[in-house]
């Protein structure tokens, strides 16, 4: 490798350029350049000596390469900054005194703050963010086709609803009414009392109630109630034999491996006696 050093220029005093030129090898004839500040540290790219200089030069216009600076460049950066403080003397102030509003999309109803000079701020929400997003008509469809399965992989038998429970709009079936019951039930803190206008049943995109599930206004009374709990009852119980007898399968199966391990033990002091 030939090497060749001089003082550059257009840098301050006492920094100088080194061109480092490769003799053999696939990449025999190409160059790298190097620059060395005063105190002999070593700079590689352009980026690490303008973090080096900082504030006491303006390397915009700097060719790292030729270790010169590009007059094209510089009369450019001048007009620009000559035009910028034209307009800053010239604009007009911002009278607008309206709070802005994040232009960013979020799910989280998050505020928007004005930072100014004045202790006496005060954070602010947007109106309109705090309005919940309209639904679109019938979007419980979409939950149609889905289905459950268990940890095994198996299909999950879908639960029978009440015959009070009856859907509405267009292609409703049992499942639809099933997903959208469960959706609100879990997306709202409202009551559910089902669509209370009669006349959705003629015309549900026009009387649709959005915020409730898409089944007909229903009651529930008490005999449902005392059929839910003979339910939950009975499943209560099943469970309980269910964990009895395991229990005592337990139970059964150490008390079988302790008379198994006792009788080998008699086993073998016989054989010791023997």
């Amino acid at each position: 490798m030939e090497k060749k050093r001089w003082e550059c220029s257009a840098l301050p005093k006492g920094w100088q350029m080194e061109e480092v030129t490769r003799k053999s090898g696939l990449s025999a004839g190409k160059s790298d350049v190097y620059y060395f500040s005063p105190t002999g540290k070593k700079f590689r790219s352009k980026p690490q000596l303008a973090r080096y200089l900082g504030n006491q030069m303006d390397l915009s216009s700097f060719d790292f390469r030729t270790g010169k600076m590009l007059m094209s460049k510089l009369n450019k950066n001048r007009q620009r900054l000559r035009y910028d403080n034209n307009n800053q003397t010239k604009g007009k102030p911002d009278l607008n005194t309206s709070l802005p509003v994040r232009q960013t999309a979020s799910i989280f109803k998050q505020p928007v703050t004005k930072v100014t000079n004045h202790p006496s701020n005060k954070v602010k929400t947007d109106p309109q963010k705090a309005v919940d997003q309209p639904r679109q008509l019938f979007w419980e469809k979409k939950l149609g086709g889905l289905n459950a399965f268990d940890i095994a992989e198996e299909l999950v038998k879908t639960m029978d609803l009440p015959k009070g429970l009856q859907g509405v709009g267009p292609g409703c079936t049992d499942k639809t009414l099933l997903s959208a019951i469960a959706s609100a039930l879990h997306t709202s803190a409202a009551p559910i009392t089902g669509q209370l206008s009669a006349a959705v049943e003629k015309n549900p995109g026009v009387w649709l109630n959005t915020a409730q599930p898409l089944c007909k206004a229903f009651i529930v009374t008490d005999e449902d109630i005392r059929k839910q709990e003979e339910l939950v009852y009975s499943v209560r119980k099943k469970l309980e034999e269910a964990l009895m007898a395991d229990m005592l399968a337990h139970v059964e199966e150490a008390v079988s491996e302790g008379g198994s391990l006792k009788e080998e033990g008699n086993g073998n002091d016989d054989m010791e006696t023997v």
